[in-house]
């Protein structure tokens, strides 16, 4: 182990980007370590993240500190792949414990490597890693300790970034009275939960939740745990979008993967009720994609030009799903608001990762414009979407 001891003490330095340690002998040990540079009050370094069940345990140490440390874990490890600004090595260690390393160079320019560093662009949670959130413990997301589940990494992400799109848009809320929001397709309320700790317990707005799904189980333990946490205006009703009759003000509504024309639905209550701000996340496009699949000769301009495209199942079922999508901004455009399309989430983990952010800003220049992009639209490629007929939009299907 002498040789790798010494790779590991040249390396962790400045340049170094990350390692990650597999093939575990023993997984009560550790099933997998991380490792990457870090920076704490202005001195480098090195972040281990070990991974054990269903749990990850961090520890920061110098440059001596994790070379040990990583040495010690390879005695529990058949292969180490490190990167460096300038190699990338592959260590394998043979079953009698024979280290054999290959070492290549990198690619890409070293300037471009650095600027990739880790502790170069500190990630900021909102929900910090280390202090327990009682939802997310009850949730599976942290343990009673604040660590995040590994299996749950990924779902700890996207509630923090769907906080950012709720960072985003606080000035456009109410601080002076109470602010009501409806979650229509609520779900297990990962988000629903996480929207009212973040708005009641972090910046002490005066506001009001409420949840909507159809499964009526999934209902029960919302409530159950919205009074075990005493959310008193936090709540969760069984209900289908397109019947929902709200009472009183409404601020901003979020409609997450609702399928299909569920979300049109969720988004033509936003705007009859005249709501401020209106996130959605999309879901299972398939009205558009029948629409699509319908190429009689002589009926459409597109049927040529199109024809790469509409003939094959896939690539006319994501064409439609951007289709939609891309007309859903424009009539929310034409309706008074400000539309962002964003990605969500990275789209390694999932392919619905649009998130359409609406905030109320009327124009009638850009509503006419809007207006005449549907048209152009819907007209070339013979569509009616559920949200232009709902907002009694000239869908036009011939």
């Amino acid at each position: 182990m002498d040789k790798l001891k010494n790779i590991l003490r040249e390396n962790l330095n400045k340049d170094f980007l990350s390692a990650v340690l597999s093939g575990s002998k023993d997984k009560e040990r550790a099933e997998k370590v991380k490792a990457r540079p870090v920076m704490k009050k202005g001195e480098l370094k090195f972040q281990l993240e070990v991974f054990r069940g269903r749990q990850a345990f961090h520890e920061n140490l110098s440059g001596e500190e994790a070379a040990e440390k990583l040495l010690s874990y390879m005695e529990n490890f058949r292969q180490m792949q490190m990167e460096t600004a300038t190699d990338f090595y592959t260590i394998l260690v043979s079953k009698k414990g024979k280290v054999t390393v290959k070492r290549r160079k990198q690619c890409r320019e070293r300037e471009k490597a650095q600027a990739g560093f880790a502790h170069n662009r500190k990630k900021r949670y909102i929900l910090e890693e280390g202090k327990a959130v009682p939802f997310l413990v009850d949730l599976g997301v942290m343990t009673r300790e604040g660590a995040v589940v590994h299996a749950k990494f990924d779902k700890f992400r996207q509630i923090n970034r769907f906080l950012e799109f709720i960072e985003d848009i606080l000035p456009e809320l109410p601080g002076d009275r109470e602010v009501t929001i409806l979650d229509f397709g609520c779900g297990k309320s990962y988000l629903t939960f996480a929207m009212h700790y973040y708005l009641h317990d972090l910046k002490k707005y005066d506001v009001r939740i409420i949840g909507l799904d159809l499964k009526r189980d999934v209902i029960a333990r919302c409530n159950e745990l919205a009074e075990k946490y005493g959310c008193e205006k936090l709540n969760f009703s069984v209900g289908n979008i397109a019947d929902y009759a709200g009472d009183g003000k409404v601020d901003m509504v979020v409609t997450l993967h609702a399928c299909d024309t569920a979300t049109d639905y969720a988004l033509a209550k936003a705007v009859g009720w005249n709501v401020k701000v209106i996130l959605s996340v999309p879901c299972c496009q398939h009205e558009l994609n029948a629409q699509l699949g319908n190429r009689d000769a002589g009926k459409s301009r597109r049927a040529d030009a199109m024809e790469p495209v509409l003939k094959y199942g896939l690539l006319r079922e994501r064409m439609a799903s951007l289709i939609t999508d891309g007309l859903r901004a424009k009539y929310l455009e034409r309706e008074g608001y400000d539309v962002q399309v964003l990605e969500f989430i990275d789209m390694e983990h999932t392919p619905k990762n649009i998130l359409l952010r609406a905030v109320q800003k009327k124009s009638e220049a850009k509503s006419r414009r809007a207006e005449e992009n549907i048209e152009a639209c819907e007209s070339f490629f013979q569509v009616s979407p559920m949200l232009g007929r709902l907002l009694g939009g000239a869908g036009r299907q011939d």
